[in-house]
């Protein structure tokens, strides 16, 4: 079925002004720019096997055996809105190599990061929550890869209350932490010690030195204007604890970045650490060999996005879609 925007509720209209092509390129940059209409540049995300997402690995053999064959392995591209407010989730993401953003966009189209979701977690929790639609957006922040479960069979293996009903409980408290981080940060802290935070934070989640990410996207993360995201990464790359160019930025000190940051950071990342170990206390069927093969078997048989990813036919997903009558 084709969505129209006069359908979306009100919080979401105040998207329709992000979604043209101006304040794409606005928002992403060189990202989107220089790519003419393919806005997913599939062709530069990182290999699916490198960062196998840790929910899934933790499954015991069983639990692992029964989703399998329904784990659709597919290409999450910059920018690709994975769930919108006010629609039905349809879809579970656990996040291989790719890293979403959950945030809130008010009516007038200010928007700020709740939480940040990579290979550690799953998109989508509320599904077993009883819940199959929510206020907020899920938005992908790095490009990467994920696996796509629908919600009606997450939500079948959570009641049978196994692993996977532990690990995903688990797993929501560590994710209420990070809310409840943020939400406190960005009252009380400086942007300079935000943004550390959240530099921080994404270069945990994709194992690296740095990021390829604009001004404009990152303040519309922290929800702060770009004038002042500019500030504060100057006043790091001042500090020689950074460098900045054209959207690309390279950590230089790490120790010195993380003294930059609020404690929010070692917070949550305390958290996630205690949600990895008790991860790791569960049986891990995606590195044994038998159950890597199901995975790669899963793979091959995943059907990757047939059509190019265009700029139209990712608003078309996404439910953006206006009618072509004048």
């Amino acid at each position: 079925m084709t969505h129209h925007l006069s359908a979306l509720p009100r919080s979401a209209d105040a998207l329709k002004s992000r979604m043209s092509r101006t304040a794409l390129e606005l928002d992403y940059g060189s990202h989107l720019a220089g790519h003419g209409s393919d806005f997913g540049q599939s062709a530069q995300l990182p290999p699916p096997s490198s960062n196998p997402n840790q929910l899934l690995a933790a499954l015991s053999a069983a639990e692992f055996e029964r989703l399998s064959p329904h784990l659709e392995l597919v290409p999450l591209p910059l920018g690709q809105m994975l769930h919108e407010p006010g629609r039905r989730l349809q879809y579970a993401y656990f996040p291989t190599t790719a890293v979403v953003s959950l945030h809130y966009v008010t009516e007038s189209g200010a928007a700020a990061e709740a939480a940040g979701v990579g290979n550690e977690g799953i998109v989508g929790i509320s599904l077993v929550m009883g819940v199959d639609t929510t206020p907020s957006s899920a938005v992908v922040q790095t490009a990467g890869h994920g696996y796509r479960l629908p919600g009606r069979l997450l939500l079948r293996e959570f009641d049978r209350a196994g692993s996977m009903q532990r690990l995903l409980l688990r797993y929501t408290q560590a994710l209420i932490v990070q809310t409840i981080l943020t939400a406190a940060c960005n009252q009380h802290h400086l942007v300079e010690q935000r943004l550390s935070r959240f530099l921080l934070s994404n270069l945990d989640r994709v194992r690296s030195r740095g990021l390829a990410m604009t001004q404009e996207l990152i303040g519309s993360f922290l929800g702060v204007r770009r004038e002042g995201i500019g500030e504060a990464i100057e006043t790091l790359r001042q500090a020689g604890l950074i460098s900045w160019r054209r959207g690309h930025m390279a950590v230089l000190d790490r120790s010195g970045l993380e003294a930059r940051a609020c404690e929010c950071y070692s917070m949550v990342k305390a958290e996630l650490s205690r949600l990895q170990s008790d991860m790791q206390s569960h049986r891990n069927p995606l590195r044994s060999g038998n159950h890597i093969s199901a995975v790669e078997k899963c793979a091959a048989g995943a059907s990757i996005s047939p059509e190019p990813v265009t700029l139209a036919n990712w608003r078309r997903r996404a439910g953006f879609v206006q009618s072509d009558a004048r």
